[in-house]
């Protein structure tokens, strides 16, 4: 029994991180009926931003909790913006087009993604900077780590910040009217592109969101680490119902 309650506490965390992901799959898909294959791609860069943010802090003095706070942030920022300008791009010119044509520009989209990140920081893996420390704590026979909780705390906040947002805001509700009806939305005088741009930042920064606590979880990142998560998030997605936010978070942790 200890040992299933083990692996299920780790299963969590590894959940956690299909959840964010699982989040930006569902929300794009909400709205432009798009399955984002590059999606998984962006949990990857998120990563890598991270790590240069961290590795530039090392040393610094800073206390340990705002080295993280400014990683997190930093990530998922730059992550959010390289999302809209590639969604403007890729994505946009193409939205009226067959469903075919914008499916093969997202798949053209996440190599792109790849093997730029391959050029800048080379094929091999990248240490994150041991920022998180301390024992693992004993709880009803289960070791947790230091780690673990404050990947579980980061990842419900965000998921809470993003319910809040989607359910109790203007730009929150123009999302929702996107999903149900564009042309209605627009009717009604929603600025349908400038919403659809807003949801891919929002997606993008939770992937980077999720690649930035897993390096610093599992300690190693490389230029290909979204492609595998990127499938298991979108399973995730389609499990929750895809285009359902509650879905996607509870889909995300049955499948870790």
């Amino acid at each position: 029994m200890d040992d299933w309650l083990q692996y299920t506490v780790n299963g969590l965390t590894a959940g956690s991180f299909y959840a964010l992901v699982a989040l930006g799959y569902t929300m794009v898909y909400g709205v432009i009926r798009l399955i984002n294959f590059a999606h998984g791609d962006f949990f990857m860069v998120g990563a890598f931003f991270g790590w240069s943010v961290l590795s530039g802090l090392a040393g610094s003095g800073w206390p340990v909790g705002v080295v993280l706070a400014v990683g997190l942030l930093v990530s998922m920022a730059a992550t959010g913006v390289l999302g809209v300008v590639a969604a403007r791009i890729a994505y946009q010119p193409l939205l009226r087009a067959p469903r075919l044509s914008i499916l093969i520009s997202a798949l053209g989209l996440s190599l792109a993604l790849e093997y730029s990140v391959e050029g800048i920081y080379g094929p091999g893996f990248e240490s994150y900077p041991a920022v998180l420390r301390g024992r693992a704590l004993s709880i009803a026979g289960v070791g947790v780590t230091v780690s673990q909780l404050a990947i579980a705390a980061a990842a419900v906040a965000l998921m809470a910040a993003l319910h809040t947002f989607v359910q109790r805001t203007p730009l929150g509700t123009a999302m929702r009217a996107l999903a149900m009806d564009q042309d209605a939305a627009r009717l009604m005088g929603i600025d349908v592109e400038r919403v659809i741009l807003l949801t891919f930042f929002v997606g993008t920064s939770l992937a980077a969101a999720a690649g930035f606590l897993s390096g610093v979880y599992y300690g190693q990142i490389n230029f290909l680490m979204g492609f595998l998560l990127g499938l298991r998030a979108f399973t995730a997605a389609v499990l929750g119902g895809i285009g359902n936010i509650p879905g996607a978070m509870v889909g995300g942790v049955l499948i870790g």
